[in-house]
C-alpha cells in the first residue's frame, strides 16, 4: 500500500488492462460466497443424486412392468398383482423426481440470493470507495449493466451447473453402468462415444460462438449507456434540438447491435443442427442393437423399451447441453466483469495506522508545498502554500482553471496529492481516515445535484438521524422552508433525476440546508450562492457567515462581492498564489484581485 502524501507522476496515468482470467478463476472467487451456506449446498447435492436415482429407476421399472405384461402360463392373480405393485412403484418413482428436485431448489435457494446479495453489495460498497478519478472516466449506464449481468450471472450459474451439468453427468454415469452391466458393451460404448462427440462439438462451436456473445454484451452495454447520458441530459437534448441526432447515435448502436445478434443467432442454428445429427445417429445405432436383441431372442421387449427410456432422459438434457454451456460461459464472463468491478483497485486508500480524525474544536488547515495534476502533463497545483486558521475563514478566489476547485476535492481528499502534504490540525490527511475526514467537512457544491427522492430526503441527508425539527429548522435557515410550505405536497416533493423539478436556487438552497443540518467543523463554500437572486444571496449570505462563525471554513468565489467579510483571500493563477491578504489590503496593493474588484464593479453597475 502506497504512502499517499508523495507519489509519482505515473501513478496518475490509467492502469493498464488486466491479464486475461479464466473461467476457473473465476469460480475459486464464486466459491466461498457459497461455502458460507456449506451445509445447504450438501444437502442440496444429496436432493440431486435422489432425484437422479429415481429418474433412472424409472426406465428400470418401466421394463419390468412391460415385461410382467408378457402372457406367461401363470395365475391371473399373479397377473394382476405383480403390474399394480410396479404401477404404484412407478408413480412413486415420478413423484420421488419431482419431490427430491424441488427439495434441492428449495434448500439451495438461499444459498444462491445469499450469494448473489453479497456480491452485490461489496461491489456496489467497493465503487464508493474508488477514486471520484474512475467515476468521472467511467461510464455509469455501462456500469450499472455490468452489475445486473453480474448478479444473474450468479443464478444462472448455479442454476445450470448445479441443476444442468452435473444431474446429467450422474445420469450419464448411472445409465453406462446399467447398460455395460445388463447389456454388452457395444452399449455403452455406443453411448459414450455419442456424448463425447457431442460434447467435443458443442464445447468447440461454442468457444468459435463466444466472440459473437462478447460482441452482443459490448455493443448492449454500449446502446444502454448511450440511451442512459442522453435521457439524463434530456434538457441540454431540447435545449439544442438535438432529438434527431440523439437518435441516430442511439439508432447507431443498436445496428450494431443487432449485426450481433444476428451473427450470434445464426451461430447458434448451426450448433443446434450440429447436436441433433449426432443424438440422432446415436439414438438410431442404439434401438437398432436394441431391435436385434429382440428379434434374437435375447432381450426382452421391457429391454428395447428400457433402453428407448434411457436414451430419451438423456436426449432431452444433452440437447439443451449447447445452451447450457453457452449460459455457463457467459455467466462467468458476466460475472468476472463484475469481480473486476470489485477487484478494482483503490486509487486513494488509508493507510494500516490510520488515525480517527477526533475535533472538539474548530480545526486548523494547512496546505504546504502542494503539487497536483490530473494528467501527468497538465499541472493544477504547482507549489502551493497556504493556512485556514482554527474558527477563521479564507477565501480563494481566481480565474477558472486555477484551481479553486480543486482545493475541495484535495480536502475531501478525492485525490491524493503527488508532493506535498495537506494537514488537519496538524495531522498529514493521508494518515487519517477519509471517513472521518469527510465526516468533519460540509460543503456546499457549486453544481448540486440531488438525489431522486423527496425534498425532506435531501435535506436530511446531511445527517439521516436528524428529527424532522431540526430539518425544518435548517430548510428555515436556508430560506427554503417557505417555497416547501407552500407546494402542494410540502417536505414530500419529489425533486425528480438529479433534482430536475427544482429550479437552480432551490437546488442550491437545498445544499445549504443539507450542509447546515450536518453542522460539521469544516465548511467548504463553493460558489455556494451562484444561482440566487440577488435578495436571497445577501439574506443567505449573512445565515452562511452566520453559520461560519467559531468553524473553519474555505470559500471559493468567482464573485467578490461574497467574500469582502473573510479573514484572509488568496488569488490563484495557473495554480500559484499570486497575491494575498484581507479585502481591504488587497485593494490597496492595486494588484490582480483590485482588477477584478474594479471590472466587477462596473459589470454590476451597467446590469439593470
Amino acid at each position: 500500500m502506497r504512502p499517499s502524501a508523495v507519489s509519482s507522476s505515473s501513478e496518475i496515468q490509467t492502469a493498464a488492462p488486466a491479464a486475461p482470467v479464466s473461467d476457473w478463476q473465476t469460480l475459486q472467487r464464486l466459491f466461498p460466497y457459497l461455502w458460507e451456506y456449506k451445509w445447504r449446498v450438501m444437502a442440496a447435492l444429496s436432493f440431486m443424486v435422489g432425484a437422479k436415482l429415481s429418474n433412472v429407476g424409472v426406465p428400470v421399472l418401466l421394463k419390468n412392468l412391460i415385461d410382467s405384461m408378457t402372457p406367461q402360463p401363470t395365475g391371473a392373480q399373479v397377473l394382476l398383482v405383480v403390474p399394480v405393485a410396479l404401477l404404484l412403484g412407478y408413480g412413486m418413482l415420478r413423484l420421488s423426481v419431482s419431490a427430491f428436485t424441488e427439495l434441492r431448489e428449495l434448500i439451495f435457494a438461499k444459498a444462491t440470493q445469499g450469494a448473489a446479495r453479497t456480491i452485490a453489495l461489496q461491489t456496489f460498497s467497493h465503487l464508493h470507495e474508488l477514486s471520484l478519478r474512475f467515476h468521472l472516466e467511467r461510464q455509469t449506464g455501462g456500469m450499472s449493466r455490468d452489475i445486473e449481468r453480474g448478479v444473474k450471472g450468479i443464478e444462472s450459474l448455479i442454476a445450470y451447473s448445479l441443476y444442468s451439468i452435473v444431474p446429467t453427468l450422474i445420469e450419464v454415469l448411472l445409465v453406462l453402468t446399467i447398460l455395460g452391466v445388463q447389456f454388452d458393451k457395444w452399449y455403452a460404448i455406443i453411448t459414450l462415444c455419442a456424448l463425447g462427440l457431442y460434447i467435443y462439438f458443442t464445447v468447440v462451436v461454442t468457444e468459435w460462438r463466444t466472440q459473437f456473445r462478447k460482441q452482443v454484451n459490448e455493443f448492449d452495454s454500449s446502446a444502454h449507456t448511450r440511451a442512459i447520458d442522453s435521457l439524463l441530459n434530456y434538457e441540454t437534448v431540447k435545449y439544442f434540438g438535438n432529438e434527431a441526432f440523439e437518435a441516430k447515435r442511439y439508432d447507431e448502436k443498436l445496428d450494431k447491435l443487432r449485426r450481433a445478434r444476428i451473427k450470434a443467432q445464426n451461430s447458434l442454428s448451426a450448433l443446434n443442427i450440429g447436436q441433433q445429427i449426432i443424438i440422432a445417429v446415436a439414438l438410431v445405432a442404439m434401438l437398432w442393437r436394441a431391435t436385434q436383441g429382440v428379434v434374437e431372442g435375447h432381450m426382452t421387449l421391457g429391454d428395447l423399451v428400457m433402453i428407448n427410456a434411457f436414451m430419451i432422459q438423456l436426449y432431452i438434457p444433452l440437447s439443451f447441453l449447447g445452451v447450457i454451456y453457452r449460459e455457463i460461459k457467459q455467466s462467468l464472463t458476466d460475472l468476472d466483469r463484475m469481480f473486476t468491478l470489485l477487484e478494482k483497485e483503490r486509487e486513494v486508500e488509508d493507510l494500516p495506522d490510520a488515525q480517527v480524525l477526533s475535533l472538539a474544536t474548530p480545526p486548523s488547515i494547512a496546505f504546504e508545498n502542494i503539487h497536483f495534476a490530473y494528467e501527468a502533463d497538465r499541472p493544477i497545483l504547482q507549489g502551493l502554500s497556504f493556512q485556514i486558521p482554527a474558527g477563521k475563514t479564507v477565501a480563494v478566489v481566481g480565474p477558472s482553471g486555477s484551481g479553486k476547485s480543486t482545493l475541495a476535492r484535495l480536502l475531501f481528499r478525492f485525490y491524493d496529492v503527488q508532493q506535498g502534504v495537506v494537514r488537519i490540525d496538524g495531522h498529514p490527511l493521508n494518515r487519517l481516515t477519509q471517513s472521518s475526514v469527510r465526516q468533519a467537512i460540509g460543503i456546499v457544491p457549486q453544481d448540486t445535484v440531488l438525489f431522486n427522492d423527496t425534498v425532506y430526503y435531501n435535506i436530511a441527508y446531511g445527517r439521516p438521524t436528524a428529527s424532522r425539527e431540526e430539518v425544518e429548522q435548517a430548510a428555515r435557515d436556508a430560506r427554503i422552508h417557505d417555497f416547501i410550505a407552500s407546494t402542494p405536497q410540502g417536505y414530500e416533493t419529489m425533486v425528480g433525476e438529479r433534482g430536475l423539478k427544482l429550479s437552480g436556487g432551490e437546488k442550491q438552497r437545498v445544499a445549504i440546508a443539507r450542509t447546515l443540518l450536518k453542522n460539521p467543523p469544516i465548511l467548504i463554500f463553493d460558489e455556494a450562492t451562484s444561482a440566487l437572486d440577488s435578495s436571497n444571496e445577501r439574506a443567505i449570505q449573512a445565515q452562511l457567515r452566520e453559520a461560519a462563525s467559531n468553524k473553519t471554513s474555505l470559500v471559493i468565489a468567482h464573485r467578490l462581492s461574497t467574500v469582502v467579510d473573510a479573514h484572509e483571500i488568496i488569488v490563484l493563477e495557473a495554480g500559484k498564489i499570486v497575491e494575498q491578504g484581507t479585502h481591504a489590503q488587497l485593494l490597496l496593493a492595486q494588484g490582480t484581485y483590485a482588477q477584478m474588484w474594479s471590472l466587477q464593479q462596473s459589470q454590476e453597475e451597467q446590469t439593470p
